[in-house]
């Protein structure tokens, strides 16, 4: 979730935040991060590997001291790349597996931290300064299991999802979600399958593109020469329509695609954000439950456990109801961004092509001349 920059914790500018390049590192890959001193014109470079980023995100998660933390939508790393990654793995990680040379991974990796650095409660994190500025790689030292893994293995055995939400806000907020989640997976799944035919098509329109010059013969017969010649210009043809296909699939890919997948990434973790709030719904409403059948012996120690269950509760729900405002508004930014880009970036091609077409016109015009 995109929000105001907040750099009076960190020693960086949010904004100038980068993730340049991916370094393949024998089976892993290594992430070069850049970034914008606040104070003179330095800059700091870091190297870090996925496991370093999911060390960084348990450090988020392990903020238990901070009211209300549990009310917050994390902003959602992206799954582990995986290099020689078989297809049920690769499809997994859907458009960010897609690309050369992982350059969409990176701008994944790059929004992910601009998103926290750019978060009021998580940017003052003192991992993240330490995460974008340490030479040294900080995701070696053991990480201790907080709130969030406790409650994950609450969650295994007390499934929480169908609860009846006692404040109607949040209860459509769970019914809206819900419906939202299954159709952004479904509307990155299907516009994944286009951007993958425009590839198949690319990759068709080049083989017909070599195989028009089989057709090319080197003898002076005038008709021979003729069809020769056409056999040439329309493999020019054909192999413009293959870089046209080719230019229409990154295009979705760097732009809508992208969008998408953040889309539905943002969905699940409001979706986990709102089920960790529904937990501690379930444990209030227990500890309500036992602070009235409490005998007299036991009953100031039931109320105290109430109370300490209501005032955290509370302060999850404060917190949630300030992330759901902000995450509606950055969402709706984020596509309408993305939208704009992919319209920008296709009218291009399609002028560029454009172009092509007119000049092979001609010729063709010339040819027959």
């Amino acid at each position: 979730m995109m929000e105001e920059a907040r750099e009076g914790s960190l020693s960086v500018s949010v904004q100038t935040i980068r993730v340049t390049e991916a370094v393949r590192d024998g089976d892993a890959l290594t992430f070069v991060v850049i970034s914008q001193k606040l104070s003179g014109s330095g800059e700091y470079h870091v190297a870090r590997t996925h496991e370093d980023f999911e060390w960084l995100q348990q450090c988020l998660f392990s903020q238990e001291v901070v009211p209300g933390i549990l009310g917050v939508i994390f902003p959602p790393l992206p799954a582990k790349p995986q290099l020689n990654a078989p297809t049920k793995v690769l499809k997994q990680l859907g458009f960010l597996a897609m690309g050369e040379d992982w350059r969409t991974y990176c701008r994944a990796l790059e929004t992910y931290l601009q998103q926290v650095a750019a978060h009021t409660m998580l940017s003052k994190n003192k991992c993240l300064e330490n995460f974008l500025t340490s030479s040294e790689p900080p995701g070696r030292q053991r990480v201790r299991k907080g709130i969030f893994n406790r409650l994950s293995q609450a969650m295994d055995g007390m499934r929480r999802e169908g609860h009846k939400d006692v404040d109607d806000f949040f209860q459509t907020e769970r019914d809206n979600n819900l419906t939202l989640t299954g159709c952004s997976k479904s509307a990155t799944e299907r516009f994944i399958d286009v951007v993958l035919t425009e590839q198949k098509l690319a990759v068709a329109c080049g083989h017909f593109s070599t195989s028009l010059h089989l057709c090319v013969e080197q003898e002076e017969d005038s008709t021979v020469l003729a069809f020769s010649k056409i056999c040439v210009k329309l493999s020019e043809v054909i192999d413009s329509i293959k870089r046209n296909f080719e230019s229409v699939a990154e295009n979705n890919l760097s732009t809508m695609g992208l969008g998408l997948d953040l889309e539905s990434r943002y969905q699940e973790a409001e979706k986990e954000m709102l089920y960790r709030r529904t937990c501690k719904l379930v444990e209030l409403e227990t500890a309500s439950r036992n602070a009235e059948r409490a005998k007299p012996v036991k009953k100031a120690a039931m109320d105290e456990l109430k109370v300490a269950a209501e005032k955290e509760f509370d302060h999850v729900s404060g917190v949630a109801k300030q992330e759901i405002a902000r995450f509606h508004s950055a969402r709706v930014e984020l596509l309408r961004q993305a939208l704009i880009l992919w319209c920008e970036k296709q009218l291009e091609t399609a002028r560029d092509t454009s172009t092509r077409y007119s000049q092979h016109l001609q010729a063709f015009k010339e040819l027959g001349e």
